[in-house]
């Protein structure tokens, strides 16, 4: 079996990364944090000091981290995996990044005689944990399939969407569209609670409608005030956000609509709510459309 490298044990990467251990792989694991590698080294993996070190430890290296600097950071700060001779490994990132920031990296590690996948995944904590993650690949067919013993630990489905770049690309396709959801329900549910309707009652008429997500049964109880860990955050989502306008422009497409939406929730954010599951954006304009007609 390949050695893997992980960089990342967030909310997701912490599963992802256990899976991989559990799958019999001899795994090296790096987290800022490195409490958080704890679990992961008690149950036989082992802890790297930097990246440099666990790029030096491993066959294959599987990252996912938080943003585009952070990864740029991981690979060519001090200490960073391109630090060393990397000839011949293949380094898979599942982040979330802009297309152009991929390609970018992409060539940087070609010249240093390594492959490179860019395989960000649309699945929260929970497909995380089960495996079953939608992984999207940008890559050589060469370098997906060394890489794809190690996605299907991981994922349901690997869809190779063309070369470098396009997997990120195809990431922010899928992520746009639910954002807007999330923003849309948002202000559908604050205009019927300022109207006086009654939130349980919406959120089980549009279940019942055209207008429901098949992701909406899961979250209602989130919108709905129940306790549940965050899946994914409001300022990750502004982050995405971001970063699809940016890469719009890039390709002239005009998009008032995800304007729009980043607005809702870079104002959410402001107002501290930027930890917050990225759904509690309807519970913040409903509290806003309160203040408002109070006022």
């Amino acid at each position: 079996m390949s050695s893997v490298g992980f960089l990342g044990l967030g909310k997701m990467g912490i599963h992802m990364a256990s899976r991989i251990l559990d799958a019999g792989h001899e795994l090296t694991v790096w987290n800022r944090s490195a409490d958080k590698a704890k679990a992961l080294v008690e149950r036989g993996a082992s802890l790297a000091g930097t990246p440099a070190e666990l790029a030096a430890s491993c066959d294959i290296v599987v990252s996912i981290l938080s943003n585009d600097d952070v990864v740029l950071d991981v690979y060519e700060g001090r200490d960073g995996l391109l630090n060393n001779s990397v000839d011949g490994k293949l380094f898979v990132d599942m982040s979330t990044l802009r297309p152009g920031t991929v390609r970018e990296l992409a060539q940087r590690v070609y010249s240093a005689g390594a492959g490179f996948i860019d395989a960000p995944v649309s699945g929260t904590v929970g497909p995380a944990k089960d495996g079953t993650l939608l992984i999207m690949c940008g890559g050589t067919d060469k370098d997906i399939e060394i890489a794809r013993p190690i996605m299907d630990i991981l994922g349901r489905q690997l869809i190779h969407a063309g070369p470098v770049g396009q997997g990120a690309l195809m990431k922010l396709v899928v992520n746009l569209p639910l954002a807007v959801y999330w923003g849309s329900l948002a202000e559908a549910l604050a205009m019927g609670s300022s109207g006086g309707l009654d939130l349980k009652q919406m959120l089980d008429t549009i279940q019942d409608s055209s207008a429901a997500l098949a992701v909406l049964p899961l979250k209602a109880p989130n919108i709905l005030g129940e306790s549940a860990p965050v899946a994914f955050d409001i300022s990750n989502m502004q982050k995405d956000l971001r970063s699809m306008l940016e890469t719009g422009g890039d390709l002239g497409i005009s998009m008032p609509t995800t304007e729009g939406v980043l607005s809702t929730y870079a104002a959410a954010a402001e107002s501290g709510l930027g930890a917050h599951d990225a759904v509690d954006v309807v519970q913040f304009m409903i509290e806003q459309s309160t203040k408002n007609k109070d006022s």
